[in-house]
């Protein structure tokens, strides 16, 4: 009957799972051996890493006192450096003013007329009456070429865009309208329409202005008082001649 029992029994069958099951078992506690010896080892390595941390350390510490040193050093020698009156013309280190040069004396005051000075005098104090009257003549024969040199005129040669209203407006009578602005240094140049927009066109004129006898701001507002032809005037260019 128990043999009959045994027979009966799965656990036979079974074996090579218990086999698998029990290397699995012994794979994993050595390998946790593995990690403790692992972990033993890391931790008898600290107390010496931590020695050599500590001397950087102190190392470290020692440098910055050394420097902290120079700096002050150095500090009290530029104070007492740039207290002290410098005989060169810069300062050493370059951080306090250069002494201040004495001032050059100023050169003598040029004549500002030609005609203050004595082109033809003589040096002798005893001058005749012929030397004299060659003075005199070369005196005035030198202020009378002087004075016929030409006067610069300083001018200006402007062109407007004078805007009419609308299509209906005259330009031929607006053209004649600005022509008639008439003044001392005003000289009125060629003219032409340019077209505008949807049918409308601007006259563009020129002119040449003295600018010492002429405004063009008043120009311009004189242009304006043409109600009648103008809506606006604006300067499309400005040259100097």
């Amino acid at each position: 009957m128990a043999a009959t029992a045994l027979s009966q029994e799965k656990v036979w069958f079974d074996k090579p799972s218990y086999d698998k099951a029990e290397c699995f078992h012994f794979e994993k506690l050595a390998k946790v051996d593995n990690i403790a010896a692992g972990a033993d080892v890391t931790m008898k390595d600290v107390p010496q890493r931590l020695s050599i941390i500590e001397k950087e350390n102190q190392d470290l510490k020692i440098a910055v006192a050394q420097l902290q040193e120079r700096l002050t050093k150095l500090s009290i020698q530029l104070s007492s450096v740039c207290s002290t009156p410098a005989k060169a013309d810069v300062c050493p280190m370059k951080t306090c003013p250069a002494p201040a040069k004495p001032a050059a004396p100023a050169p003598a005051k040029a004549a500002e007329d030609d005609d203050d000075v004595d082109l033809f005098g003589s040096d002798s104090e005893g001058e005749d009456d012929e030397a004299a009257k060659i003075r005199e003549q070369r005196l005035a024969a030198y202020a009378a070429k002087k004075s016929k040199k030409p006067v610069l005129i300083a001018k200006s040669n402007i062109i407007l865009d004078i805007k009419p209203w609308d299509d209906e407006t005259d330009m031929k009578a607006m053209e004649q309208e600005v022509r008639k602005i008439q003044c001392d240094g005003l000289l009125w140049g060629a003219a032409k329409l340019v077209p505008l927009a949807y049918g409308i066109k601007k006259l563009q004129i020129s002119c040449v202005v003295e600018d010492d006898k002429v405004s063009i701001d008043w120009l311009t507002e004189t242009i304006q008082e043409q109600e009648d032809y103008v809506q606006s005037v604006d300067i499309a260019a400005f040259n100097k001649v």
